[in-house]
């Protein structure tokens, strides 16, 4: 459990005032438990970056230190060798065969989707199965686009990343594509999950992308003809990679793709790095006339924008599209500017893909107000209040304390829904007390209180503030439900500074409730 232990102030008050009995299945909170001390600490606000991130004093864009990384790695001149032998990427890729001189993999485990939302598949790749999540068929017997979004780093697995907190300063989740209605497909990679192969670091996986399309082709409900193809950082040079190889995909959004490989988190190569040819594989700048799909390139200025300028002056290719974000970098692009994308692809219903995307589009949007995030929610039932709801999915049930049932994130990251703790409790009152009693004990604390009804039943709404004693401030919502002759109560904690988008999230759980039989 994380380290949070916050027991509000007036606890011990209405302990003593209201004198609250018996407990459904457990005796009421002491006064001891309900004076805790508080740990509630926020995980670092900071900036996460993926794995593969390359600030802009790190790329290759002067003399310097283009010619200091190619010391490093032997290679005084860019050979040309598979371009000037082929005809296209695809056949010098297909007729290549990769020296790796590691072999790596992983046996990461792979986590339940929310039911409904996603399912995991498995589809068949050159190297053998391979895991995704792809998207629920709505069963409305209707073909849908789909996209499939390939996120950054240089791992090739999967995680709970889709249903994850999207912050608006970095949201690498590509969200923002189901959260728009749109089919989504999250492959996996040789190696990755337990899957069959080795990581091979951009190559293997430009097969295992189109192997991920003739998957979903093959679904009943994904229309084979509006099948699209995204990805941040690595997942974006992956992504323009298989733009280069094949026209099946009807549209190609990179967030942040890079154009020559061997400048770039060299640590990471699993394969022979002291052949030339190897790189040239692997990088797209070498590819570009090849890209017969609308290819939109999109990064911003602090991120890798030298390396989308270099490939955009290497080409007069039509269908690629590139555009520089000023005051962006490698990571806040993201959530606005996939949004774009998701409208993009929604209207895009021709015969053939008819979107167009112009710079004052991607300004604009990048100057809009953030958006409040919506979280996966998933149904919960606590036996013991005989109370069911719905909260975030990634969302933990707590209930080693037989007198309260806390719910919390798995995460600690600095955001509503994983610095978010719900606690529930039950009680019967003593001998003439009321739910209208309670009310006036909760005013005379300084809370604001509303009589209300939750679930079909009479409750009190009690919004509030609470101080630690670091002096820490947190929003409170105290809401206590009268189910018969049980008080359930609802108390929702978060940090001040997250009241705002915590106020929707709470009353999203308060809509949902229900009551069975309590036990």
């Amino acid at each position: 459990m994380k380290a949070i232990s916050i027991k509000k102030t007036f606890a011990v008050f209405l302990t003593a005032a209201i004198v609250l009995a018996t407990a459904s299945c457990a005796s009421g909170p002491s006064s001891e438990s309900s004076e805790s001390s508080s740990e509630f600490s926020p995980a670092s606000s900071g900036e996460s970056k993926s794995q593969d991130s390359v600030s802009a004093s790190e790329q290759s864009s002067g003399e310097e230190g283009e010619s200091s990384t190619r010391d490093i790695l032997g290679h005084g001149t860019s050979a040309q060798g598979p371009a000037e032998s082929y005809g296209s990427f695809a056949e010098a890729h297909d007729a290549f065969t990769t020296t790796l001189a590691r072999e790596e993999n992983d046996s990461d485990p792979i986590p339940e989707p929310p039911e409904g939302l996603f399912d995991l598949v498995s589809f068949p790749s050159k190297v053998g199965d391979l895991a995704a999540y792809v998207s629920s068929d709505p069963g409305d017997g209707q073909k849908h686009p789909l996209i499939i979004w390939v996120v950054g780093g240089w791992g090739n697995g999967i995680d709970d990343f889709p249903w994850c907190y999207p912050a608006w300063d970095n949201d690498q989740t590509g969200s923002a594509f189901w959260q728009a209605g749109l089919l989504t497909m999250y492959p996996s990679f040789r190696g990755g999950n337990g899957n069959p192969g080795h990581y091979e670091a951009l190559f293997g996986e430009v097969d295992d992308i189109v192997s991920a399309y003739e998957y979903a082709a093959s679904l009943p409900y994904v229309d084979p003809n509006r099948i699209y193809l995204g990805g941040h950082s690595t997942g974006a040079t992956r992504a323009l990679l298989a733009s280069e190889y094949t026209d099946k995909f009807r549209a190609v959004f990179c967030y942040g793709a890079v154009d020559e490989v061997k400048y770039h988190n060299n640590s990471q190569f699993t394969f022979d790095t002291g052949n030339e040819d190897e790189f040239t594989m692997r990088s797209p700048i070498h590819w570009l006339d090849n890209v017969k799909s609308p290819t939109f390139l999109i990064e911003g200025r602090d991120g890798n924008s030298e390396n989308l300028e270099r490939m955009t002056a290497a080409t007069d290719n039509e269908n690629i599209h590139g555009y520089v974000i000023e005051g962006a970098d490698h990571f806040s692009t993201l959530a606005p500017l996939t949004r774009v994308a998701a409208e993009k692809i929604l209207a895009d219903t021709g015969d053939s893909c008819s979107i167009t995307i112009t710079q004052e589009e991607l300004d604009a949007a990048m100057a809009k107000e953030p958006e409040i995030p919506v979280p996966v929610m998933t149904s919960r039932t606590i036996d013991w209040l005989g109370l069911t709801f719905s909260c975030p999915y990634l969302w933990v049930i707590d209930d080693s304390d037989e007198e309260e049932t806390v719910l919390y994130s798995r995460y600690e990251d600095a955001n509503t829904w994983d610095m978010s703790m719900l606690y529930l409790s039950g009680y019967t009152l003593q001998e003439g007390g009321t739910l209208a009693g309670l009310g006036d004990s909760l005013r005379e604390q300084g809370y604001q209180v509303t009589e209300t009804v939750i679930g079909g039943c009479p409750a009190l709404d009690c919004p509030g503030m609470l101080q630690d004693d670091n002096g820490n401030s947190y929003y409170d919502r105290y809401v206590v439900i009268e189910n018969g002759d049980l008080y359930i109560t609802l108390d929702y904690v978060i940090y001040e500074e997250f009241m705002d988008e915590a106020v929707p999230l709470f009353q999203s759980i308060l809509d949902s409730v229900s009551f069975g039989t309590a036990q």
